[in-house]
C-alpha cells in the first residue's frame, strides 16, 4: 500500500484499539457495566477492521494477470466494503442487543471505578490515533472539506479510518454519559440507554461507509481537476487539435484507466497519428502519474455530426462529462 493508504494512521488506530478492547473488557468483567461490554466488541470489530485494510493493500499489490489484466487495485474496495459490514453486524448490531436487554434487565454497575478509569484511558488514545488519521487525511485532502473529503477520496482506507475514529470518540462520550447517569442515580437502565446510543451510531456509520465503499467498487471516474489535466495533456494544438470524448475509470486508488477518442487532422500521416498518441500518452503520464492504462483512438472531427449529440451505444454510460461525441 502506497503511502496515500494512510498505512500509519492503520497501524495507529490498530494499535490503539487493540489496547482499548483488552482494558474495556476487564472494565465489564468487575463493572458488569452493558456499555463496557459494547465498547469492548466495537474495538474488538474496529481491530478486525484495520487488520482487513491491511490485507486488502497487501492483496492490491499484486501483479496483474491474464486473467486480471488490470491488476487487484479494486481489493481495498471489496476490504473496505467488508469493515462496513463488520462494522453494521458485529458492533452496531451486538450494541443494540446489549442495550435492549440492559434495559430489559437493568442492574446496577459495580465498581464504578473501573468503567470510568477505562473510558477516559479510551478517548485519550483513541484521541491520539484520530489525530494521526487527521494529519494523514490532511496530506491529500488540500481544500476540500472534510465531507468532500470522505464522499470523493479514491483510497478507501483514511476515510474508514477516519469514520471509525469519530464513532469511537463519540461512543466513548456515549458510554461515560450512560455509566454516569447510571450511577448518579442508580438506574442501570441509562447504561442500556448509552449502549443502544452507542449501536445505532456504529450502524448509521457503517451505513455511511457501505454507501461510498460501493460507489468505488462500481467504479468512479477521475476528480473534475484530473480531467481537466488530462484533456489539457492531450491536446497539443498540432496534431491532436481537440478530445471528441473521454471516460475515466479507477482501477484502485493509484491506477486510472483513460480512454479516450481524439480528433486529427483528415491529411495526417499514418505515422504522424501513431508518433502523435505516443507523445499524447506521455504528456498525460507525466501530467498525472496515476494514468497507468490509456487508450487513445484517432478520428475526424465533424462539426455537424457532433450536433446530433452524444451516441449512447458508441460511448457506454450515456453523454460524455467532456467534450463532444461526434
Amino acid at each position: 500500500m502506497s503511502a496515500s493508504g494512510g498505512t500509519k494512521a492503520i497501524v495507529a488506530a490498530l494499535a490503539a484499539n487493540l489496547a482499548i478492547a483488552a482494558s474495556k473488557f476487564v472494565a465489564f468483567a468487575f463493572s458488569g457495566s452493558s456499555s463496557m461490554l459494547a465498547e469492548g466488541v466495537h474495538s474488538l470489530a474496529d481491530s478486525g477492521n484495520q487488520a482487513l485494510l491491511l490485507v486488502g493493500g497487501k492483496k492490491a499489490q499484486r501483479e496483474a494477470t491474464p486473467q486480471h489484466p488490470f491488476g487487484y487495485g479494486r481489493e481495498r474496495y471489496i476490504y473496505a466494503f467488508l469493515v462496513s459490514i463488520i462494522l453494521f453486524s458485529v458492533g452496531g448490531m451486538f450494541a443494540l442487543y446489549e442495550g435492549y436487554e440492559k434495559i430489559k434487565h437493568p442492574h446496577e454497575v459495580e465498581h464504578w471505578y473501573w468503567p470510568v478509569g477505562v473510558l477516559v484511558f479510551a478517548i485519550i488514545a483513541e484521541a491520539f490515533s484520530f489525530r494521526t488519521a487527521i494529519k494523514e487525511s490532511n496530506v491529500l485532502r488540500g481544500r476540500k472539506s472534510w465531507k468532500e473529503f470522505v464522499r470523493h477520496a479514491k483510497a478507501p482506507e483514511l476515510p474508514v479510518v477516519l469514520l471509525e475514529d469519530l464513532g469511537a470518540l463519540v461512543g466513548l462520550v456515549l458510554a461515560l454519559g450512560g455509566v454516569g447517569l447510571a450511577l448518579i442515580t442508580g438506574d442501570g437502565v441509562w447504561d442500556g440507554i448509552g449502549t443502544i446510543c452507542i449501536g445505532i451510531l456504529l450502524v448509521l456509520i457503517a451505513v455511511v461507509l457501505a454507501i461510498e465503499t460501493k460507489s468505488l467498487l462500481l467504479g468512479e471516474s477521475a476528480d473534475v481537476e484530473v480531467v481537466g489535466k488530462i484533456e489539457a495533456a492531450a491536446v497539443d494544438g498540432d496534431v491532436v487539435t481537440r478530445i471528441i470524448h473521454m471516460r475515466t475509470l479507477h482501477l484502485g486508488p493509484e491506477e486510472l484507466l483513460v480512454a479516450a477518442k481524439i480528433a486529427v487532422k483528415h491529411d495526417d500521416t499514418a505515422a504522424e497519428v501513431a508518433s502523435a498518441i505516443d507523445a499524447a500518452e506521455a504528456r498525460i503520464r507525466e501530467a498525472v502519474p496515476i494514468a497507468r492504462v490509456i487508450y487513445l483512438e484517432p478520428d475526424i472531427y465533424s462539426e455537424a455530426e457532433a450536433a446530433k449529440g452524444a451516441d449512447r451505444e458508441a460511448t457506454p454510460g450515456g453523454p460524455a462529462q467532456h467534450g463532444t461525441d461526434h
